[in-house]
């Protein structure tokens, strides 16, 4: 895989993150994944940002308790299809009040972390180690091992 392909993951949540400790974890995460890809996270408020004006053509991903789950290696053939159409993968992470409605039903994917029920902050830096495992299998780095 060629790392210079225009694919470019996003990691977007709503709402402030409050926990300092779990959002350095998901920073770390995401500034290592910069080695192998484009990726980048933010907050967005959902009343100014559209995610389907954004990445018309992206996949989009939304976190939801009712979404699929998908194993570690599931989740990096995700991010490898990604790549090679050269689409954005496009993650979003509700606040407290979850998505908008109106979102997820225009998800591409809605994809569960777990069964259990996590704070924002913590499926965020959940999230960003699994986009970092992912990039990390396809580049056959020995971090996933």
């Amino acid at each position: 895989m060629n790392p210079e392909r225009c694919m470019k993951v996003c990691l977007y949540y709503i709402g402030r993150a409050r926990d300092q400790n779990a959002s350095a974890i998901a920073a770390e995460y995401i500034k290592r994944s910069t080695r192998f890809g484009s990726c980048e996270m933010r907050e967005v408020d959902p009343r100014k940002f559209d995610p389907w004006v954004k990445h018309a053509s992206g996949t989009k991903v939304l976190l939801d308790p009712e979404g699929r789950l998908l194993d570690s290696a599931q989740f990096a053939k995700m991010l490898s299809e990604a790549e090679v159409n050269a689409r954005d993968l496009v993650f979003i992470i509700g606040g407290a009040d979850g998505l908008p409605a109106a979102w997820r039903e225009r998800a591409d994917l809605l994809l569960s972390l777990s069964k259990m029920t996590w704070p924002h902050e913590l499926a965020r830096a959940m999230l960003a180690e699994q986009i970092y495992r992912a990039f990390t299998t396809l580049r056959g780095h020995p971090y996933p091992r």
